[in-house]
């Protein structure tokens, strides 16, 4: 007989060997299944740390990510400002579905904790509701707990493993996405270098290209020297393109000034086609002071009226930064009429230029000296006409002086007449005027206050 001690109540009781063995069989069965509840709360709380761990770990994967990504797009957006639109857009989407996909994985990821969570809790209260009764249970008892308690833990990896591979799965297609939006990047910045690296590279090449012309300039076309170039330019191709074509210095002075060369072409019948007045002008690097192109088109314009040349141009090396003129051929009607101001490398083509439209334009000159030599057969005739008309208008004024000399004389005469007249129509009046008082005289008008003459009258009479 054993004597077991109740822990509760402090009181004393037997048992038989077999029920103390039963009783030793339970207590050895407590401490091993309490043994294995405590071995199961530090598996799970080895399981919930690695759960806490992976999360931590994702989360701060996804943090890292996110950062990167930020960054990656912040550089992104600063390295594309200058981009088109529309890889603005496809970045914007694209971050707007990196971020939608992260905040998926994190919902993902929260709702699988709060999953693990409740199944943790739901296992812990089973768990605790069966150590409470299982001094009370038998030993299949114990054995279909410890069923129930693995097929928990099966459950709980199930559910811990689907939710790690999704998150796995998630994770992966984030970083494809990341990937893809990388390789985007990537290729967008591979297409602006190669872009910006073109122009780069051609715009280096036009700065080697102005610097070698500057510099053979600066030592070869100073003053006379590119007079020389125009000149071996001009000849180069004189006997291709201008057979007819006179290119010389221009030697005369009795003007006061002169150009450099003038250019005049005239065809098979001698009409001129063009004519220019062509002034070089050029410096050196080291000149102190900078003259402008300005400063010589009032004095060219001169020498081109001067000279009778229809065209004037200024090849000039002067201003080198002025981007007007590095442009190409400048034309200043606006201050001087049919003047240009070019580059050396100009030249000819102004020559061309300027040739072909004259070329176009030659049927008209030959027409218009068709009709200057007629008008100069006419205005020979208009002479001639002209001298007639002169001779006749001097004899017609002599005529014509004669004549009103005649026609003076003529009214002096009819002036002389009418007086005569007058006098003779006043004689003829005075006669008549005599021939009525005589018509009027009577013996007795007579007599009327002479008795004398009455008494002799009277005496006659009788």
């Amino acid at each position: 007989m054993h004597e077991i001690i109740c822990p509760h109540c402090n009181r004393a009781f037997k048992v038989d060997e077999s029920g103390y063995a039963e009783i030793l069989k339970q207590v050895r069965d407590s401490d091993f299944e309490k043994q294995l509840h405590e071995r199961l709360e530090l598996a799970e709380r080895e399981k919930q740390s690695a759960v806490e761990l992976a999360k931590a770990k994702v989360s701060s994967d996804l943090q890292m990510t996110a950062a990167a990504k930020d960054a990656e797009i912040q550089e992104l957006k600063s390295r594309l400002e200058a981009s088109e639109v529309t890889q603005k857009l496809a970045v914007t989407e694209a971050l707007a579905a990196v971020e939608k996909e992260r905040d998926t994985l994190a919902n993902a990821l929260t709702q699988a904790e709060r999953e693990k969570k409740a199944a943790s809790e739901l296992a812990e209260a089973v768990l605790t509701n069966e150590l409470h009764n299982v001094t009370s249970a038998k030993t299949e008892e114990i054995r279909e707990l410890k069923a129930k308690l693995q097929a928990v833990e099966l459950e709980k990896k199930f559910a811990v493993t689907e939710a790690v591979g999704t998150v796995e799965r998630e994770r992966d297609e984030l970083k494809n996405c990341i990937k893809q939006v990388q390789l985007e990047r990537q290729l967008a910045e591979q297409s602006l270098k190669d872009k910006y690296e073109t122009q780069i590279k051609d715009r280096d090449n036009a700065i080697e290209r102005l610097k070698d012309m500057k510099a053979r300039l600066s030592t070869k076309m100073v003053g006379e020297t590119l007079e020389q170039h125009c000149e071996t330019e001009f000849n180069r191709v004189r006997s291709m393109a201008f057979s007819r074509a006179y290119f010389e210095k221009d030697n005369d002075a009795r003007t006061g000034s002169k150009g450099d060369y003038i250019f005049r072409e005239s065809d098979e019948a001698g009409t001129e086609i063009i004519s220019i007045m062509f002034e070089m002008k050029n410096e050196s690097d080291k000149a102190v002071t900078k003259s402008k192109n300005e400063d010589f088109l009032k004095e060219l314009d001169r020498d081109r009226t001067e000279k009778g040349c229809e065209y004037a141009v200024l090849v000039s090396m002067l201003e080198p930064d002025n981007e007007l003129y590095n442009a190409g051929i400048v034309d200043v009607f606006h201050r001087y009429p049919k003047m240009y101001v070019i580059r050396p490398q100009f030249f000819l083509p102004i020559i061309a230029l300027l040739r072909n439209a004259a070329t176009n334009s030659l049927k008209y000159k030959t027409e218009l000296a068709l009709v200057k030599a007629q008008n100069i057969d006419i205005t020979q005739f208009e002479n001639q006409l002209e001298t007639f008309k002169s001779g006749f208008a001097k004899n017609y004024d002599l005529a014509s002086r004669h004549y009103q000399t005649a026609i003076n004389e003529i009214d002096k005469s009819i002036d002389h007449l009418q007086k005569t007249k007058d006098a003779l129509i006043g004689a003829d009046r005075n006669l008549r005027l005599a021939n009525d008082k005589a018509q009027d005289v009577t013996i007795k008008k007579l007599t009327r206050s002479n008795p004398t003459m009455a008494a002799k009258f009277a005496e006659l009479k009788n």
